[in-house]
């Protein structure tokens, strides 16, 4: 495979940017290599520079739930651009998305737009500590919610990926307040709340880790994270910017019967274009300025554009027998892949929900990957960077780290799906 126009380009970008990328995952530090510069993608493909076609797992991390440029979203957002796009003002889109999302995700009773997933999560936790007027927060080793000071404590993901302190910058004063116990831990939760009992605002919390792979949460932690705040005057807050309408159309709460009290949303409400939200019960949301005190401002927040992009997406997702498609080609490429390692004898953990995937390779059979500690004691990130490299060969594009969930699109039909597997099979006998 020809990558002479991508090395060309990420030796440039080396000069013009912090290694070379805006994000740093992107820069392939886990797997090794060079990045590809992608020129275009369409359905369930991407083109890399130098014209490689890939078959596309990551969908810009998940929101391309629809695919690489579905013609209802570009449409909609060819149509929307050319009335401008942005006013800094209130429009009529900005009530529709908030209405679409308050109808679909069970808990949400308002919704504040913002720009990111991180300003989502950043301005829940502000809220929290508004609403209950407490200062301490709980959060997760290896769930990451966007890289606010405060939440770069034991933060998975590209901080796993690159293996870098949480992170230089970043003053003990900030985190000071910033609590963590390991996922899957209800008793280690209960431990910070006798200990703190009328300290903490709030706990965050993703309800699957996909930024430490891909971890499932034990039967009943979730409400028993629930249950604990409630018990303690402290708000419950789930990060749904990767597992909303991905999970179900309603979140892994719809799927799953819980009750948050904040919900950060992201990634699909924004059908591929940069967008955030923080939504949840009518008297915490009212603390927001200017209905209440606590000031959080954007100013490119609910922007036309964006809205557009959702509302088209999640219109369309909702018809009949879209999402079940997709969650069934989810299901399909789980089962395959589980098949072809044990064909090949090579132990791996392996799951999903929804539209969304996960696995490891596991160092030793009888390795169980439950939270952070264990996935970097048990995960085999030697041969997930050879597996990665050579289904890339083979034009299938993974997450380039191991600590990263993946995504199936509607566009991911019966061909691509058969075409991802026999790949992966031909790989598992080469990564042995």
């Amino acid at each position: 495979m020809n990558t002479s126009k991508s090395e060309q380009l990420f030796a440039a970008a080396q000069t013009l940017t912090p290694g070379g990328v805006n994000s740093p995952v992107r820069a392939f530090k886990s797997v090794g290599g060079t990045p590809r510069f992608i020129e275009r993608g369409a359905g369930a493909y991407m083109w890399d520079a130098d014209g490689n076609r890939y078959i596309d797992y990551m969908l810009s991390w998940g929101p391309l739930i629809l695919g690489h440029a579905h013609p209802a979203v570009v449409e909609a957002l060819q149509k929307a651009a050319a009335r401008g796009t942005s006013y800094g003002a209130p429009t009529a889109l900005e009530n529709e998305l908030a209405q679409l999302v308050i109808d679909t995700v069970p808990s949400v009773e308002m919704v504040r737009f913002v720009n990111s997933g991180t300003e989502a999560c950043m301005s829940a936790l502000r809220l929290a500590r508004a609403y209950t007027g407490r200062s301490k927060i709980i959060k997760f080793a290896g769930c990451y919610h966007g890289h606010a000071d405060m939440l770069l404590v034991q933060a998975g993901s590209g901080v796993a990926t690159l293996g870098l302190p949480d992170s230089p910058g970043v003053p003990a004063a900030v985190t000071g307040d910033t609590l963590t116990a390991e996922f899957n831990d209800l008793e280690a939760v209960r431990q910070l709340f006798a200990q703190y009992p009328n300290e903490i605002a709030g706990l965050i919390v993703e309800p699957i880790a996909a930024n430490m792979g891909f971890v499932l949460p034990q039967e009943g932690y979730l409400q028993g994270l629930a249950d604990l705040c409630h018990q303690h005057g402290a708000l419950f807050i789930m990060d749904e910017v990767m597992t909303g309408f991905r999970v179900a159309p309603g979140g892994a709460q719809a799927a799953w019967g819980l009750a948050p009290d904040i919900t950060c949303l992201g990634k699909v409400i924004g059908g591929g274009l940069p967008v955030g939200a923080y939504a949840g019960k009518r008297d915490i949301m009212q603390t927001v300025a200017p209905a209440g005190p606590m000031y959080q401002a954007g100013t490119l927040s609910g922007n036309p554009l964006a809205m557009t992009a959702g509302l088209a997406t999640i219109r369309t997702l909702l018809e009949p027998g879209v999402f079940d498609g997709i969650a069934q080609s989810t299901t399909t490429l789980v089962l395959g892949i589980q098949a072809a390692a044990a064909e090949a004898g090579i132990p791996i953990q392996a799951s999903h929900a929804g539209t969304m995937f996960g696995f490891y390779f596991l160092k030793q059979a009888d390795g169980q990957i439950t939270d952070y500690a264990s996935a970097k004691e048990y995960a085999d990130t030697a041969r997930y960077g050879r597996y990665f490299h050579a289904l890339l060969e083979r034009g299938v594009y993974m997450a380039p780290s191991q600590f990263e969930a993946g995504f199936v699109s509607s566009a991911h039909g019966e061909a691509e799906i058969g075409k991802t597997l026999e790949a992966i099979g031909e790989v598992l006998t080469e990564v042995k």
